[in-house]
Order: structure tokens, then C-alpha cells, then sequence
């Protein structure tokens, strides 16, 4: 029989992206709160920032499940087809909103929501205030604009989503094996999604579980500090 090890078959894996999948810890409980709310919102206008890997995109996928709404892009907002875009949906999502949007794009569509009684959920790496928003009447509306922040996640969040990914691949972990990774790895979500892939693909190669050595190998391949 070769004992090469044997290469892992790639299957496409689709995070769940519903509300009830997130898991709503005191970095972004107040982020949740706010599309809990929704659609008694004081503005047209709701923004979340916070660094990349913090959950900003997945709470995007939230709120357009939740409202029905459109996810725009830069070129999207910038070019000839905004009406038609806005009469499509009264209700949209914006990632990236502090790079690449138009200003008087932005204008026009907070003014057109807020006529229709529409809003857009918009994220961004920085808080509206250290935007380089040079239209005075769109910074005033982002300034009246709830904006919240979402921290990078915890060690006990990082932990809760470690057991979660690999429970949603069936994959049972020692809790000492978890608790080592923690303490060594990058703190952001996109990180420990990047790990525990990696770690299943390892695991499969190997024909082995999620062992404390494989552990230890993924994060020295992955760049993670001792």
C-alpha cells in the first residue's frame, strides 16, 4: 500500500451566515443590537466599523437575510445605474464604506432612503469621523448617523468559534488542544477560520484527529508566534 500521505478531497464549505449562527459576544453585542432593531432606526444611515476579521462582513450577511437587502459595491454606487439600483431595494448594505464611495453618490442615497422610509447598513475598517469626507451636507448626515464599534473578538470567542467550526465539520477537539491554539493565534475570525481549514486539511492528509502536534504545525505554518 503507498504511504504517501493522502491528499484531501476540496469540498466547497459554505459558512452559515444566519443571525442565529453568530455568536454575539461584548466586542459586538452592541453591533447586534443594533440590527435587532432594525427597522426602528433613527437614520437612514447605520454604520459598524472595526478592523478586518471582527465579524463586519458576516453581520452584512445578517442584516441583508434579515431586511431583504442589496449589497452594493464602489463601482455599483458610482456609475450610471444607481436609480435603477435604488429602485430595486429600499433597503442595502454597503461593505468598505470609508474607501472608494462616491460622496455625492452617498448623498443621494441617504436622501432617497430617507424619503422612503429605506435604510443601509454600512461597514468600514474606520469610524465615520476619521473619513476624508470632503461634502459638508454628507458629513453632517454621517455624523447624525448611529455608528458602532465591533473590537477584535476575545480568547473566549475565539474559543467558542474554534469548537463551532470544527463541530460544524464534525470534528471533536481536546479542549487542551483549543486552549494551546488560543493563546497563540492571530486574534481576528478570518484567522481562525484560515486555522481551523487548514488544521482539517492537515488532519486529513495525515489520517490523524486534530492532535496537539498538527495543532502546533498549523500555526508555526501559518506564521503564529510561540
Amino acid at each position: 500500500m503507498n504511504s504517501a500521505k493522502q491528499l484531501p478531497i476540496e469540498f466547497e464549505r459554505r459558512p452559515s451566515l444566519s443571525g442565529d449562527d453568530f455568536l454575539v459576544a461584548p466586542c459586538n453585542q452592541e453591533a447586534v443590537a443594533w440590527l435587532d432593531k432594525w427597522p426602528d432606526w433613527p437614520s437612514p444611515f447605520v454604520i459598524i466599523y472595526g478592523p478586518p476579521g471582527c465579524g463586519k462582513s458576516h453581520l452584512s450577511h445578517v442584516f441583508m437575510a434579515k431586511s431583504g437587502a442589496l449589497a452594493l459595491t464602489s463601482a455599483g454606487i458610482n456609475d450610471a445605474g444607481l436609480p435603477s439600483i435604488l429602485a430595486s431595494s429600499k433597503n442595502l448594505v454597503a461593505d468598505d464604506g470609508d474607501t472608494g464611495f462616491g460622496e455625492e453618490a452617498l448623498f443621494h442615497i441617504y436622501n432617497d432612503l430617507a424619503l422612503r422610509d429605506g435604510y443601509m447598513l454600512i461597514t468600514a475598517e474606520r469610524a465615520p469621523k476619521d473619513w476624508p469626507v470632503k461634502l459638508a451636507d454628507l458629513a453632517s448626515r454621517l455624523k447624525a448617523s448611529p455608528a458602532v464599534e465591533i473590537g477584535l473578538p476575545d480568547d473566549d470567542l475565539i474559543k467558542s468559534v474554534i469548537v463551532k467550526l470544527f463541530s460544524d465539520r464534525q470534528i471533536r477537539v481536546e479542549t487542551g488542544v483549543i486552549d494551546y491554539v488560543v493563546k497563540r493565534m492571530e486574534r481576528s475570525l478570518d484567522a481562525t477560520r484560515q486555522f481551523v481549514d487548514v488544521a482539517d486539511k492537515t488532519a486529513l492528509a495525515e489520517k490523524k484527529g486534530i492532535t496537539l502536534p498538527i495543532a502546533r504545525h498549523v500555526l508555526e505554518e501559518l506564521g503564529a508566534e510561540e
